[in-house]
């Protein structure tokens, strides 16, 4: 398999993750400070960092670097809860 269908697949799987995270947000599965939805967050945007700077997507590289550092720091600072609904 080639580099370009494996960041294909990679986009691809990015954006199901985020799109997961955000159905499952809006739906009042999880909440925002769940570690189930900020891993989300941070696997489809690392996913999608990689696709897009194959790419040449920089506008998208930069706010999917912020989207990583913003679930780091939830992550991190203890701000998230490992009970998905509370």
């Amino acid at each position: 398999m080639n580099d370009s269908i494996l960041i294909e697949i990679a986009g691809w799987v990015g954006v199901a993750a985020l799109l997961m995270a955000y159905g499952l947000i809006s739906t009042g599965k999880v909440q925002g400070n769940s570690v189930t939805y900020q891993l989300l967050n941070m696997l489809g945007s690392v996913l999608l960092i990689v696709n897009s700077f194959y790419y040449g997507a920089y506008p998208s590289v930069g706010v999917n670097v912020a989207w990583v550092g913003i679930a780091i720091y939830a992550l991190t600072k203890g701000r998230t809860h490992t009970i998905n609904k509370e």
